[in-house]
């Protein structure tokens, strides 16, 4: 019994501040749509993937276990040389980004699939042509200086970024951001509507009194609107003319009899 009154007392607050939670929910929408489509600037990925395996050219060479494992043990090593001042210097040098070698690091993401010789090396970019040219970019340091660095040389190119004439941008989602905040509103406007309700002290009904002061209620005063006024004086008037014609009838008749 308690849950059913809990729960009827929730659907209460909720439709008596349900334009609150509507505005509240509605607003947070559209703030979010304004930030993603006039704030937010666009940003795009360029991919750019090398793979890594032994330096033989010749058609009898053949792959090993341990070789594979070996080359696959070698790409933790890569992913983090490849972030190195030492390549990322000499993209910068080589293209005159004018950018430190932090900055293109935080632009730059690596990744292997689990068990794979593959590694992709992403770059997100404002313009999606810069985003690709410095990702082969740096593809193409990493191989040349990777023998210097580790006197290896079993580093090839699998696949260069592609500049695109119609690029979808990566970020901001402007859908996904407007969800997120039709969410957002709409929590937010519930937990304001509860916090009203439970700040709002005021009495407002009979049972108001008994749960807060404790006092037994004695009679109720109902309160009466101009409508009912209205109607209560037609009733007054209606039955005044009554009364009156019913002396009037009993004077003349009175009248007649003397």
């Amino acid at each position: 019994m308690e849950e059913t009154i809990s729960l009827k007392e929730i659907a209460e607050v909720i439709k008596k501040r349900f334009l609150l939670i509507a505005a509240t929910t509605i607003g947070a929408v559209i703030i979010a749509a304004l930030i993603s489509y006039f704030f937010l600037t666009p940003t795009y990925e360029a991919t750019s993937q090398f793979i890594v395996n032994k330096n033989e050219t010749s058609e009898n060479a053949e792959f090993t276990q341990n070789e594979i494992r070996t080359n696959i043990e070698l790409i933790n090593t890569y992913n983090v040389v490849i972030k190195s001042p030492a390549i990322l210097d000499a993209v910068i040098e080589e293209m005159e980004l004018g950018m430190t070698a932090d900055e293109l690091r935080n632009k730059l993401a690596v990744s292997s699939e689990q068990n794979s010789q593959v590694v992709a090396v992403t770059v997100t970019d404002p313009d999606q042509a810069r985003a690709a040219t410095i990702a082969n970019m740096i593809v193409e340091v990493f191989q040349e200086k990777i023998p210097e660095i580790m006197n290896v040389d079993n580093v090839s190119v699998l696949s260069e970024a592609e500049i695109k004439n119609t690029p979808s941008p990566v970020s901001p989602k402007p859908m996904l951001n407007m969800a997120i905040a039709f969410v957002l509103g709409l929590m937010i406007g519930v937990g304001i509507a509860f916090l009203l309700e439970y700040l709002d002290n005021t009495i407002k009904t009979e049972k108001d009194i008994e749960d807060k002061l404790g006092i037994p209620i004695m009679g109720i005063v109902t309160h009466i609107g101009e409508e009912e006024v209205a109607r209560a004086a037609e009733r007054v008037s209606a039955t005044s003319m009554r009364t009156r014609g019913g002396n009037y009838h009993y004077e003349k008749q009175k009248k007649e009899t003397v």
